[in-house]
């Protein structure tokens, strides 16, 4: 067998364990999804300002209509001044009909390198960013380190940074996910090289993990459609990760490309408004799969690196901005609102004339949401996003 299998299979391995006991699966309690939209997406053209005459002068192909009945691509009202994408209408905007989705206009970071690579690593180290930057401490590690019990996982290809530090995460891609490449008896040989020695655990209870994954969202997938996996995109990665976080892991990442439009972005119909049905079909999917029961004790947030530039560009995309529009939902999520600091969206108004500002610290914002989910003391949240105080929106 090849040295490369053999690490994927020890790195997977290993998280399962802390002091050398296998953790139990989760029963229940507390879940958390952390949606990570890479590239910053146009959270302006999603959670619209319907108010604002400016945001139609600023983008002239770009800008969604104001809500009207009679007009299917028009945006859905929120409220007096806000309105949700017509993409989202039988998705997103049901969860807010029942009051289970909040957003949080005005939401980001300080940090203003408009880079990709830059914000999204502030993001997920989740430390202040005019300090010195710990690339070996995430925030979503030292979540996990503040909670008894807990099995994290990234669905991802490689682990992210959010999970650096402290006990390693598994984690598994499941968007295409392929049958394991060490078969039972290479596995055992592995289990028998080990046996005895203090990660003798530890790979027992990681192939068994590796095979549990692989198992359960390949079997119960083939029941519909006589056998065929119908769903598409993130519709069918949602649904996998649903069906694990009912039963077997309570605090979940999962990242997803695609929101970098500087062209042709779309305004009702094109590209944009595609990803974003895409979006609204897997999370409507993750709730129906992980069930009602499992549904009501879990918060998914869906964030980004950042917003775009509110003036649509010469190509009829926007560039790299910075405020954005976070989601918070969930069956016990206080929804049907929009929630935060706000402004009137007018020129005056904007982040060095071209963005939204950032009104709303996402750490002040995941820090507040985790500190009422879990119960935690002041204390653990400081150490989860130091240099920040958590602020309750009472969203849970």
């Amino acid at each position: 067998m090849r040295r490369r299998d053999l690490l994927h299979a020890l790195a997977f391995a290993a998280p399962i364990t802390t002091f050398g006991q296998v953790w139990a699966a989760p029963q229940g309690g507390a879940r958390l999804l952390i949606v990570f939209l890479r590239g910053g997406y146009d959270a302006a053209n999603v959670v619209i300002p319907v108010y604002s005459d400016f945001y139609h002068e600023a983008r002239p192909n770009l800008a969604i209509a104001r809500p009207d009945p009679a007009n299917p691509l028009a945006a859905m009202p929120l409220d007096a001044d806000w309105a949700l994408h017509p993409a989202l209408k039988d998705t997103v905007y049901p969860f807010w009909q029942k009051g289970q989705v909040a957003f949080v206009p005005f939401a980001g970071t300080d940090d203003l390198t408009r880079s990709h690579f830059e914000t999204q690593d502030t993001i997920e180290l989740g430390q202040p960013v005019s300090g010195q930057r710990d690339y070996r401490s995430g925030f979503m590690s030292r979540l996990a380190q503040q909670l008894a019990g807990v099995r994290t996982i990234a669905f991802t290809d490689q682990l992210p940074l959010t999970f650096h530090g402290g006990a390693v995460t598994p984690n598994q891609s499941i968007a295409n996910l392929s049958k394991p490449n060490i078969d039972p008896r290479e596995a055992a040989l592995i289990e028998d090289m080990y046996r005895g020695t203090p990660l003798s655990a530890a790979v027992d209870e990681g192939f068994a993990v590796r095979d549990t994954v692989y198992q359960t969202i390949t079997t119960e997938m083939t029941v519909a459609n006589r056998g065929a996996a119908s769903p598409k995109g993130f519709e069918l990665s949602a649904r996998r990760i649903g069906r694990l976080m009912r039963s077997q892991f309570n605090l979940g990442f999962v990242d997803i490309g695609g929101w970098d439009t500087h062209v042709n972005e779309g305004g009702a119909t094109g590209y944009l408004p595609g990803r974003l049905g895409e979006l609204g079909q897997g999370l409507s999917a993750f709730a129906d799969e992980i069930g009602p029961d499992a549904w009501n004790d879990s918060v998914v947030i869906v964030v980004s690196e950042f917003g775009r530039t509110f003036r649509e560009n010469g190509d009829k995309g926007a560039d790299h901005g910075h405020g954005s529009a976070y989601w918070v939902l969930g069956g016990g999520v206080k929804g049907g609102r929009i929630v935060g600091d706000q402004v009137r969206v007018e020129r005056a108004t904007l982040n060095q004339d071209r963005d939204w500002p950032v009104l709303n610290d996402y750490r002040g914002l995941i820090g507040g949401v985790v500190q009422r989910l879990y119960g935690l003391k002041a204390g653990a949240v400081e150490t989860v996003f130091p240099g920040e105080e958590p602020r309750d929106m009472q969203l849970v």
